[in-house]
């Protein structure tokens, strides 16, 4: 009689707990942000405005004035690793991509995200989102659509996807650029034609376009979305509109280390870098061979982080009318 009372106790218990968690659900699930994951490529720590860069990224610093600055981030200085931790939440080599995208036969170094860890996108449609990605995957081995496309973002959680399946390329013909599970290129490409095409445009663009239709069907409007916007920004190759470059015309000659040590001064000014860190001597300018080439990628490099930057797009001012960013 003393074992059945404590058998059925545990039961009650059991489903008390269980009781709980459904209600705990329910009201987490009533509460449901729209989540919006920015993401860019070997870029450097203060190389936007709000971590005390003189690059113009005015959106980016306004989402940072109302929000939070991170000032620890753990990443493995390489594209796809950090980006298999990021949208697994695992160590790297759990993922299986602990290098980069070459198959070298052991687990943590298979080339492409394995099914042993769940994606953000797949977690979060388990909670009722409805996931959209725009950019770069580097994810997989797997380039061809013709091929095992199982590591590819519609078979990994996302509801649509544009970008490109590979890790790098040129922003005005991307390779492996994708509409879904189908290969397109910014010619043929059915629903995206702008007078110049330009990839980090595109990446936004499309994003934004992701949203707008989100908000206007009524078959999805009343759930919540994530959306990850993954350039492939600033990483090589340093393609910008020539306009964008002439922005940052004279502004590096000087060469690394006036802006090195600007920088510095800015972050330690806004609580992003603490004054106890001295700064490494880093390179010498003056006896470096080629600074009119360095000082040219510089300027484009800048650029090319500014695009990114979302700014004057009509289309965000309408989502955030429509509060969809809420």
């Amino acid at each position: 009689m003393h074992s059945y009372s404590s058998l059925l106790s545990i039961q009650i218990m059991k489903l008390l707990l269980l009781l709980t968690s459904v209600l705990s659900a329910l009201s987490i699930a009533a509460e449901r942000p729209n989540i919006v994951l920015i993401m860019a490529d070997d870029m450097g720590y203060s190389d936007i405005g709000c971590y005390g860069s003189e690059i113009q990224t005015p959106v980016l610093d306004q989402l940072a004035r109302n929000g939070l600055r991170y000032t620890q981030f753990y990443n493995t200085s390489r594209c796809c690793p950090t980006r298999a931790a990021l949208i697994s939440g695992l160590y790297s080599h759990q993922a299986g991509m602990g290098l980069m995208e070459g198959d070298r036969g052991w687990p943590g170094y298979r080339g492409s995200i394995n099914k042993r860890c769940v994606t953000l996108a797949e977690a979060l449609r388990g909670a009722g989102y409805r996931n959209y990605m725009s950019g770069k995957w580097h994810l997989t081995r797997h380039k061809s659509p013709d091929g095992d496309i199982s590591a590819w973002p519609m078979q990994r959680g996302f509801d649509r996807f544009y970008g490109t399946i590979t890790g790098a390329g040129s922003f005005y013909d991307p390779a492996t650029l994708c509409r879904g599970n189908t290969y397109i290129t910014p010619e043929n490409d059915p629903e995206y034609q702008p007078e110049s095409f330009y990839y980090t445009d595109a990446i936004n663009d499309n994003a934004i376009t992701f949203i707008s239709d989100h908000c206007e069907d009524r078959k999805v409007a009343d759930k919540p979305f994530f959306l990850y916007v993954s350039h492939t920004s600033a990483h090589w190759p340093m393609h910008a509109p020539e306009a964008d470059i002439a922005k940052y015309k004279g502004v590096y000659d000087e060469g690394y280390p006036a802006i090195r040590q600007a920088r510095y001064k800015k972050a330690i000014k806004m609580g992003v870098v603490d004054k106890k860190w001295a700064m490494s001597k880093g390179h010498d300018w003056e006896g470096f061979k080629h600074k009119e080439w360095d000082i040219r990628c510089m300027e484009t490099y800048a650029a090319m982080t500014e695009i990114m930057d979302p700014r004057n797009r009509q289309n965000y001012q309408r989502v955030e009318e429509t509060e969809a960013l809420r």
